[in-house]
């Protein structure tokens, strides 16, 4: 449902979101880490700053695929306490959900005049290329911020202006593994799922409605989501025209402790637990991503004869072929009017638990797969009791 625009009591017009710019991974090593992403998820190492280009504090590589945009940073130097106290306590981690709007300026305008804390006024950045004008605010949870990116005045190729190409080692080597793996065939970010301790949930919706404007497209609780040791609830909010999701969760009650409270955890406080990447063609995504290295949760066969009972039963006709699914170990959900959309979802990609990815596919299903979180949920408590954490 799109939302036209209204004048808030605060005098400004709710900001116009054009969607997902870019999502800012603070690192310990973000050579290694353009490597990781590049070698195993098929990104392209597009842009790049550090000592050459007149960047004295991160070093930084940016990465694409489709209109999916990665920035790894890493600190230059052994005493950057903002860096050094996010990777003690955080491990590697999303740092920065950065959205393109129409206007930075007014989005930063109406979201600290509604009571978001400012991070970076509106700074204008100018190259050859033109400007680009950008503003940050804190998500208000965590340490997670959200930048505002207007690039109308812009029309370089290397992210922002201060960045430069690629090191040749770097863009040569990103080159190589394209041509030498599988195309992954991701194209945009779905949505980035955050993770809230139990009664967070709540505040942190109510800060982007009422700080960003956004407002309620979905949600779930835990009597429709639990296994018989943990449950969580789910709010997702969206901006008026429904460009931007972020599902919000925290843990319900339990026999024992959820995946949410996990991440918690391990992650030392509420952030960024997954980002799905949408793909068009799911077999062929998953298939190249499994062939690159990538590891994902695994479903048991006892799934997938309770779904072919289900698609004989309701007489749905799946696209794809379900053999293949079944072995890739797709998950799939189904809508009452026969839409469905298929998702699978890797291992943490980090030496904690914290971080991993979504791939999905969308049939006419505009949902997030409620109906697979009990398989979800079951899958990762396998891995936490591995861990010893469940």
């Amino acid at each position: 449902m799109v939302q036209a625009a209204t004048t808030e009591t605060t005098g400004f017009t709710t900001p116009v979101f054009l969607g997902f710019d870019h999502i800012h991974l603070y690192v310990g090593n973000c050579l290694q880490a353009a490597v990781f992403y590049a070698t195993r998820f098929g990104f392209r190492v597009i842009g790049y700053r550090g000592l050459e280009t007149g960047s004295r504090r991160l070093c930084s590589y940016v990465l694409q695929q489709g209109r999916i945009v990665f920035v790894v940073s890493s600190a230059m130097n052994p005493d950057d306490a903002e860096l050094s106290s996010f990777l003690s306590k955080h491990g590697d981690g999303v740092k920065d959900v950065a959205f393109e709007v129409e206007d930075a300026r007014a989005a930063f305008t109406y979201a600290v005049g509604r009571g978001a804390q400012p991070v970076q006024p509106p700074v204008e950045l100018t190259d050859e290329n033109g400007t680009v004008t950008v503003a940050t605010v804190s998500a208000g949870y965590g340490d997670l911020e959200h930048t505002f990116i207007d690039r109308r005045g812009w029309r370089g190729a290397h992210f922002l202006p201060g960045f430069a190409p690629p090191p040749l080692d770097m863009a040569a080597e990103s080159t190589l593994v394209q041509e030498v793996f599988p195309e992954c065939l991701l194209s945009q970010v779905d949505h980035c799922v955050s993770n809230q301790p139990e009664h967070a949930m709540e505040p942190v919706v109510n800060w982007y409605t009422e700080k960003l404007g956004f407002h309620r497209f979905w949600s779930v609780d835990d009597r429709q989501i639990h296994t018989e040791y943990s449950s969580l609830r789910s709010v997702v909010v969206t901006d008026a025209h429904e460009r931007i999701k972020m599902p919000v969760n925290e843990p319900a009650p339990g026999k024992r402790k959820s995946q949410i409270q996990e991440y918690i955890d391990y992650f030392g406080g509420p952030g960024i637990q997954h980002i799905a990447l949408y793909t068009p063609d799911i077999l062929r995504s998953v298939t190249a991503l499994r062939e690159r290295g990538v590891a994902f949760i695994q479903v048991p066969p006892a799934y997938y004869t309770l779904l072919r009972e289900r698609l004989h039963k309701e007489c749905i006709q799946l696209k794809e072929d379900l053999d293949t699914i079944q072995r890739l170990e797709i998950l799939v959900d189904i809508d009452e009017d026969g839409g469905y959309l298929l998702q699978t979802f890797t291992k943490p990609v980090s030496h904690r638990p914290t971080l991993f990815y979504e791939i999905i596919q969308r049939h006419r299903n505009t949902g997030f797969g409620v109906g697979n979180f009990k398989a979800l949920f079951e899958a990762i408590e396998r891995d936490q009791a591995k861990r010893g954490n469940l």
